[in-house]
């Protein structure tokens, strides 16, 4: 990722273009990946003799994948400009999707779902949109336009889930997929408005080694919290985002078919979708009045508690819709708040190296939460060992984040902004 990649802050009026180019790339990029929990079911059961393993490890390399090509993406931005390397994502997103709809072998599809669709969201997600929106942005407002760009991010997850649940009641879920592949499209259309020109001061400024600002971070106490902190966040994200609606289909108390009950769950992630929108922007302004590393850790004990509450109850379409709701005031709140930390303690010039390393800490999160939940729901027919940890993991990130220190970090030898 970029060590030092500075332009001219642009005003209100200017930047607002490329919040809302930002915020499309986002809620596309999110919301087709969201459709991929309610296709885990059909997908197994026609191919893979209805062992969910083999998908859900499919989904737990897209995860891991987006992670840990955001440097290469870095790279990409660095030497030819952030538009070249969201157009690589954009097709390696869109050729993804196509082979997922058209393979038919475990390898083609952790190569589709996987690998390339892993890539393609990397190359469209926050990694580069975000460092974008942050250089654009006036530093004393920098946190807000973060804020507002993820909130609208989640619009995505709101529309295609629900797109998805009303095409796979005409559609198979080849075609299904194949339909929302051409919802990327616009995409293509938001890739020109995301430009940020370069100030005088970018080509003669002194960059830092990658190396150097790896060593100095990883040394921050602060910094590796906040690693251990995200982990857990994907951990959760793609747990419920991959397994929700199976486990509606599996476990709740309903006289639906199996077919509306996973409908049921892709409302489910819809309506999460669009409570994360006013979560984000609540976290964003409480983060501006009390300390962020506070406001994290009760957004990680109020995951921790709502998980508990959930599955201490029978689950029904109510319970789903009712979780579904508070935990999606939860869901990407985190995204701003940590963002903005990393640019309190090392400055904007580093933002795009450090917060992509934080965020492949998420990524390697939400790795373990998609393939465990598979793993174990095969073994045992069972989601409770991976609830359980998952509230575990919660309380845990609750404690580390109350030990976060929201100041900049010692220079040592990092270049730094402010």
């Amino acid at each position: 990722m970029r060590l030092q990649t500075t332009g001219f802050p642009v005003s209100n009026q200017g930047i607002m273009p490329i919040v809302l180019a930002g915020g499309v790339v986002l809620a596309l990029s999110f919301g087709v990946r969201a459709i991929f929990g309610g296709v885990v079911e059909p997908l197994s059961d026609e191919l893979f003799g209805g062992s969910i393993g083999v998908f859900s490890l499919s989904i737990a390399i897209q995860n891991l994948v987006w992670g840990l090509a955001q440097p290469g993406f870095g790279m990409v931005a660095d030497k030819f400009g952030d538009r070249r390397a969201l157009w690589l994502g954009f097709m390696c997103y869109v050729l993804g999707m196509m082979v997922c709809a058209l393979g038919t072998t475990p390898l083609v599809q952790h190569f589709g779902a996987g690998v390339l669709v892993g890539m393609g969201v990397s190359g469209t997600a926050f990694g580069i949109v975000l460092a974008v929106v942050g250089r654009a942005a006036p530093e004393d407002k920098r946190s807000y336009y973060l804020g507002i760009t993820s909130a609208m991010g989640s619009a995505g997850q709101v529309v295609m889930p629900l797109m998805a649940s009303w095409l796979t009641e005409w559609l198979d879920w080849r075609l299904m997929i194949i339909v929302i592949t051409g919802a990327l499209l616009p995409i293509a259309m938001c890739i020109p408005f995301l430009r940020v020109n370069e100030s005088p001061l970018s080509s003669s400024a002194e960059y830092a080694p990658v190396t150097q600002t790896v060593r100095s971070a990883f040394g921050h106490p602060s910094y590796l919290l906040l690693n251990m902190g995200f982990f857990v966040c994907g951990f959760h994200l793609a747990f419920i985002t991959a397994h929700l609606p199976n486990y509606v289909q599996h476990f709740c108390v309903s006289s639906a078919s199996p077919d509306e009950l996973r409908a049921l769950g892709l409302q489910a992630l819809a309506l999460a979708g669009l409570a994360n929108i006013f979560g984000t922007l609540l976290a964003s302004q409480l983060g501006m009045l009390f300390p962020k590393p506070y406001v994290l850790s009760a957004i990680y004990v109020l995951r921790a508690l709502v998980i508990l509450i959930f599955i201490s109850q029978p689950v029904t379409p109510a319970s789903v819709m009712i979780f579904a709701l508070v935990m999606g005031g939860l869901w990407l709140s985190t995204v701003p708040l940590t963002s903005a930390l990393v640019l309190t303690m090392f400055g904007s010039r580093a933002m795009g190296t450090l917060f992509g390393l934080v965020f492949l800490s998420h990524q390697l999160g939400g790795f373990f939460g998609v393939w465990l939940g598979g793993a174990l729901f095969d073994r045992y027919a069972s989601s409770d060992q991976v609830w359980y940890l998952s509230i575990i993991l919660g309380v845990l990130s609750a404690i580390a984040h109350l030990l976060v220190q929201e100041r900049p970090a010692p220079p040592k030898g990092l270049a730094y902004d402010g």
